[in-house]
């Protein structure tokens, strides 16, 4: 899963820095346990500060990050992958 294409929506190319999306990428293709077709993302600021939430229903999974990226945002992502590829969209966009 999430081995195939990747794609964006218009709100994450207009509103998700390229580096964190590059960053929400890598940490589903480092997940330890096996993927969802759902991975959620809860981006918020941390004293100036990226910080992600990612998480899956099944196999539940939670994990959250700190990054130093520069340009912050809060908003939801939500990956999805249909098996022929996968999607990345702001939560208000599904």
């Amino acid at each position: 899963m999430f081995n195939n294409k990747h794609y964006i929506s218009c709100g994450i190319k207009e509103k998700v820095p390229p580096l964190l999306q590059v960053i929400m990428w890598e940490l589903i293709k480092q997940m330890p346990v096996d993927k969802d077709y759902l991975q959620v993302f809860s981006l918020s600021t941390d004293n100036g500060k990226q910080r992600i939430k990612h998480t899956q229903e099944f196999p539940e999974y939670s994990m959250e990050y700190v990054s130093y990226t520069g340009e912050t945002i809060t908003d939801k992502v939500f990956v999805i992958d249909d098996k022929t590829h996968s999607t990345m969209i702001l939560a208000n966009e599904y």
